[in-house]
């Protein structure tokens, strides 16, 4: 199986006008997108907390998250992101792509529009 790469726009959610169209790896065994360092100063995102993180190797890093919204094929939705750091690469996370309501398919390397399915919606009948 090879990567999947896709174009991603990331927007500050208090000035939607700071914004970038940056390509994001897809992995959708990471839980949050991350940002580059740079990309994240550029448009103005802001940490709201501290989290740790366990690398493959066991090896725990920390990392500050922030909120942004994410635009992929005009389809617009929030998330956390991960800030990165210098050495760290743009990473589409599975959060990310479900809020945005996509999936990844791995063998045709490419992501598509889910079929949301909402089970849990009971009507109130009172």
């Amino acid at each position: 199986m090879g990567l999947v790469k896709v174009k991603l726009t990331v927007k500050n959610p208090k000035d939607e006008r700071r914004s970038l169209t940056a390509d994001f790896l897809v992995d959708s065994g990471a839980l949050y997108t991350i940002l580059t360092e740079d990309q994240w100063k550029k448009i103005g995102l802001k940490p709201v907390r501290t989290q740790d993180f366990s690398l493959a190797d066991g090896t725990i890093v920390k990392r500050k998250l922030g909120l942004a919204f994410f635009e992929y094929q005009k389809v617009k939705g929030a998330a956390t992101v991960v800030l990165g750091n210098k050495n760290d690469m743009n990473v589409l996370g599975a959060t990310t792509l479900e809020n945005l309501g996509f999936s990844l398919d791995p063998f045709a390397r490419r992501i598509y529009e889910t079929k949301l399915v909402a089970a849990s919606i009971i009507p109130n009948k009172s």
